[in-house]
């Protein structure tokens, strides 16, 4: 039984307005565009949406220049798709707002038809900024080590394929590094675990720096890290720059007026080409380089495949 609006009390007015305020409230808004002339027509909460000011006039052309790269082409896809088939879509997509602010946005078409043929889409848009930060959120905390903020162990292993098969660098990593600090327990022991703390923190931060532009770092655990190394891709060169990193590493660092010493020793195995090899028996190739490192003495260095074992000045 339809509602009589004189029952209610509320006035057709009044309940538009009340509507209009809950999408708002919502962060949603409506929108449709003539496929004739490309007009189009928006509720105030897409302008919220954009921060674009109602006064301005509605282009096509620049509304969808505020959509991300990536965004635009999808949205352009799904907006074809749905002319062509007359199924609705829905897709996030990401913009920058009229004022240059990043925002995330859930888009809704569908098609309506005269004839058989799509005379114009609708649909909505809300803001999901706030959902998609908090995804995003979450996924960092699982795809991080929380004390450093690298790749943990998982995630290291999972990057690790699209690494090396990533076609539009050649698959071009050379080499799985392992790098275990010396005298780490002793520290520990001596110093405290905040000490402890402050040295990885410390680091991971030099690792990340050196490494920024060539591998993906990551902790695996305990004192251990690890780089899955991407250039450069010559045995001797890759076993050069893991000399280095220990002459890096090997800086002292100052916490709360101590003067700890940091030490390194780092195992190597080469990927070599083609990259067909499981990153499990990788890891035992680079742990039995480490232990090789390690049993040799500190700030040493060994690259399984390169035989010279070096230490570092």
């Amino acid at each position: 039984m339809r509602e009589d609006p004189a029952a209610s009390g509320l006035s057709d007015e009044v309940r538009l307005r009340l509507y209009d305020q809950a999408l708002q409230a919502a962060r949603i808004g409506a929108w449709e565009c003539d496929l004739a002339t490309e007009r189009l027509s928006w509720t105030s909460g897409v302008y919220d949406i954009f921060g674009y000011p109602q006064g301005n006039p509605l282009r096509r052309s620049s509304i969808v220049d505020l959509y991300v790269d990536d965004s635009r082409r999808h949205m352009e896809i799904a907006r074809a798709e749905v002319i062509r088939s007359g199924r609705p879509v829905t897709l996030d997509t990401e913009i920058r707002t009229w004022r240059g602010e990043r925002r995330w946005m859930r888009l809704s078409i569908q098609a309506a038809r005269d004839g058989g043929r799509p005379v114009r889409i609708f649909g909505a848009k809300q803001d999901v900024t706030a959902e998609r930060q908090a995804i995003d959120s979450l996924r960092l905390q699982a795809e991080t080590d929380p004390l450093t903020g690298l790749a943990n162990r998982a995630i290291f292993q999972a990057r690790y394929l699209e690494v090396v098969n990533d076609s539009l660098n050649h698959g071009s990593a050379s080499a799985l590094v392992l790098i275990d600090l010396d005298g780490f327990k002793e520290l520990n022991d001596t110093l405290g675990h905040l000490a402890g703390d402050a040295c990885l923190c410390e680091v991971a931060q030099r690792l990340r720096h050196a490494f920024r532009n060539a591998g993906l770092v990551g902790r695996l655990g305990g004192d251990e890290f690890a780089i899955i190394l991407q250039a450069p891709s010559t045995p001797a060169r890759i076993a050069e720059v893991l000399r280095q990193t220990t002459v890096m590493l090997n800086r002292p660092l100052f916490w709360s007026g101590h003067r700890i010493e940091v030490s390194a020793s780092i195992g190597a195995a080469l990927i070599g080409r083609p990259h067909r090899r499981r990153i499990v028996d990788l890891f035992a190739e680079a742990d039995a380089a480490l232990y090789q490192a390690k049993a040799a003495g500190r700030n040493r260095v060994h690259v399984i495949g390169d035989e010279a074992e070096s230490r570092a000045a």
